[in-house]
């Protein structure tokens, strides 16, 4: 199993470092998704590849008669119910649609890309300042770590953490327009 008290990566470089067509849509994607750097992209690729890889293996033993074909789709099953959680797939998705996702699937799901398209943020950048910072919190609970996976059923309880100086200031605008329409 090894060691727990060492990290592994949890990412694969790319083969051609080099490569001008990559890099720049790497930095694309960096820079829309106020990634700190490559590997949190490249962690995410990983993600989507072992997903394709799974969905892959599953529909060539989908069709095999017997105990294995059964195996496969309550597997297939369980993956998709899994990817419908998270908020990646739809609601009646196949094993077709998990092969035709792309990474940026994956990214709409962090944490600092749903503060700042909940408006939690003005910027992406901000976004992650105010989750690395402990102002944002998940279900009540302060989470810091931007890259933190919202699932759907978490996407509509993430506001400012009770203690944070934004909370208490979200807190008085909302008092005063409440005031005002008195």
């Amino acid at each position: 199993m090894g060691d727990p008290k060492r990290h592994r990566k949890k990412y694969v470089t790319p083969t051609h470092p080099w490569n001008r067509e990559r890099l720049e849509k790497e930095a694309k994607i960096v820079i829309k998704y106020g990634l700190r750097n490559k590997r949190e992209l490249w962690r995410f690729q990983n993600i989507l590849r072992k997903y394709r890889r799974v969905a892959r293996d599953l529909l060539a033993k989908v069709d095999l008669p017997g105990a294995e074909g059964a195996y496969a789709k309550a597997k297939a099953q369980t993956v998709i119910k899994k990817l419908i959680r998270m908020g990646i797939l739809e609601e009646g998705a196949t094993l077709d649609d998990i092969l035709n996702l792309t990474v940026e699937d994956f990214l709409e799901r962090r944490l600092q890309t749903r503060v700042y398209r909940q408006g939690l943020a003005n910027t992406i950048k901000q976004a992650r300042q105010l989750i690395t910072h402990g102002h944002i919190a998940v279900d009540g609970r302060r989470v810091t770590s931007p890259s933190f996976i919202v699932e759907r059923d978490m996407e509509s309880k993430i506001d400012y953490y009770v203690n944070s100086p934004f909370a208490k200031r979200g807190f008085v605008e909302k008092a005063e327009e409440a005031g005002e329409s008195a």
